[in-house]
């Protein structure tokens, strides 16, 4: 897999978690705005946002990983991301770096809807493993 030790992640903090998302999926990264709620809608959707004119799906990370929500600090984020030709925020604790891996490893597991579903594999530097977001399995679930 040396293929993906080049491309460059996104690492970002929930809850006690520290996950990536490939870069080529974010639009961009922006502090939180005010939410407009969507009655009616499932727990991890939050509302929507205005972005420059467009209206973005703001959904909770935490939420969609089974964590529970916490109150927004001052490092919140919304990591706008391009699925399935739309933006769709997604709520995060904070947004940590810009990284690139030495080694991919696959997930473990191969249960259908485990946890481990929701990462494309763990990327290693040092003595750190950061599981590697499946935005497919996560927002399409």
């Amino acid at each position: 897999m040396s293929s993906l030790t080049k491309e460059q992640y996104i690492e970002l903090a929930v809850g006690a978690e520290t996950c990536a998302i490939r870069i080529e999926e974010i639009h961009e990264i922006i502090k939180m705005l005010s939410i407009t709620d969507i009655p009616f809608s499932r727990n991890e959707v939050k509302g929507v946002i205005n972005l420059r004119g467009k209206v973005v799906c703001v959904m909770s990370l935490r939420n969609l990983l089974g964590m529970t929500d916490e109150p927004y600090t001052r490092n919140t984020r919304i990591i706008v991301v391009n699925y399935r030709e739309e933006f769709i925020g997604l709520i995060v604790d904070k947004v940590n770096k810009v990284t690139t891996y030495t080694e991919i490893h696959p997930p473990a597991g191969g249960h259908s809807r485990s946890r481990e579903a929701v990462f494309h594999g763990m990327g290693q530097r040092e003595e750190q493993l950061v599981g590697i977001l499946k935005l497919e399995e996560i927002l399409g679930g």
